[in-house]
């Protein structure tokens, strides 16, 4: 029970900020979808990308002890989104919608808390190895699917690279790897900046809610379920080959069972690639967690 009332915990603020947005978004109209171009595109290219920075270059991220913990996380990302592939064409959804969300689940503003609440202050390395694997394989194959088919266009590789996400990772490992330090004044200013960027992707999700037809909760209600269901499966499926101690071993069911983030929306909202079906799945996806997060908890704490 205690553990169920730390997730909620962490849960409930992230509905009443969705909440939030959506009651603004009908208060003040149609203006406001307008309105939230700019703060959307300001989050994608400058708070985003600190958030990723400053989680990596943190002082007490250890990259040689979280190896095997990166690899595990990035084929749980790529797993899940391979067997998320058919589950999507057997039911006639658009792959580019359904399988980026199941490849990215929510390990930055969800799992980097439940993993210190779950674990303590020295969980949160562990939690941050995860979640910077989980950006590198969405922001490599999963806005690759996005991508695909639309007019013959590709972004070349090293454009890729050069994306404020991309960047932010590369920088924060290398500050990581190199061990350098920040100024303090300079470290807090940057993590500000990018703990802003939580909050704000959850009120823009809010106001893009209007939009949410109720055809949408058919693929919302899918998606909430195979996101953790086939993460789960790799994760337990990895459990027997990776040499993880049992704290990486619990970290990595956790961040398994965690739902779609709600950064999938903000991308699908930027390519324009249905983001009123992907809001769903990350809507419901947020409120399945409930489930899904202590059935992760569970299978990584048995297995200590």
């Amino acid at each position: 029970m205690e553990v169920f009332q730390r997730i909620v915990g962490i849960i409930l603020p992230v509905f009443i900020i969705i909440a939030l947005g959506y009651a603004y978004a009908r208060l003040r109209g149609d203006g406001v979808r307008s309105d939230m171009t700019a703060v959307n595109r300001v989050s994608m290219d400058v708070l985003c990308p600190l958030l990723v920075f400053t989680a990596l270059a943190a002082k007490d991220f250890d990259v040689a002890h979280n190896l095997m913990l990166i690899l595990a996380g990035a084929l749980i990302a790529l797993g899940s989104g391979l067997l998320a592939w058919p589950v999507a064409r057997l039911l006639g959804y658009d792959v580019r919608t359904f399988v980026p969300p199941m490849i990215y689940n929510n390990c930055g503003n969800m799992g980097l808390p439940l993993a210190v609440l779950a674990f303590g202050a020295s969980g949160l390395s562990s939690a941050v190895a995860l979640f910077m694997a989980c950006n590198l394989v969405y922001f490599s194959v999963g806005i690759k699917i996005i991508e695909a088919g639309r007019g013959g266009r590709r972004i070349a590789f090293l454009k890729f690279l050069a994306s404020p996400m991309m960047l932010a990772m590369l920088i924060g490992m290398a500050f990581a790897v190199l061990h350098i330090a920040i100024p303090m004044p300079m470290f807090q200013a940057m993590k500000m900046l990018g703990d802003a960027c939580i909050p704000i992707m959850l009120f823009a999700l809010g106001v893009r809610m209007l939009d949410v037809s109720f055809k949408s909760w058919h693929i919302g209600l899918v998606g909430a379920i195979v996101c953790p269901v086939a993460s789960l499966a790799v994760a337990w499926l990895l459990d027997g080959v990776l040499p993880l101690t049992a704290a990486q071993r619990a970290q990595m069911y956790l961040f398994a069972a965690l739902p779609p983030a709600v950064f999938c929306f903000m991308v699908a909202e930027q390519y324009k690639q249905e983001p009123d079906k992907v809001a769903s799945i990350v809507l419901l996806g947020n409120l399945m967690a409930l489930v899904f997060v202590p059935a992760g908890l569970w299978m990584g704490l048995r297995q200590g």
